[in-house]
């Protein structure tokens, strides 16, 4: 079965519009960071993902029982 012009979806035939002007940063660059900037980011990442995330207590009541 061939393509026709009524098979094809028109909502893609089109480009997708222009990224926002916003999304664009004009100004001067972002500074790079020193490298005790680097080195304390790197030690805060390593603490961030070794930690586990505290976790809320739960109540042993279900939703009917507090009702």
């Amino acid at each position: 079965m061939s393509s026709t012009n009524r098979d094809v979806d028109h909502a893609l035939a089109y480009p997708e519009p222009p990224a926002s002007p916003l999304w664009h940063r004009h100004g001067a660059p972002a500074r790079p960071l020193t490298p005790a900037q680097q080195r304390r980011n790197r030690e805060l990442l390593d603490i961030a993902q070794r930690t586990p995330r505290p976790r809320s207590p739960r109540t042993t009541e279900t939703l009917a029982e507090a009702s």
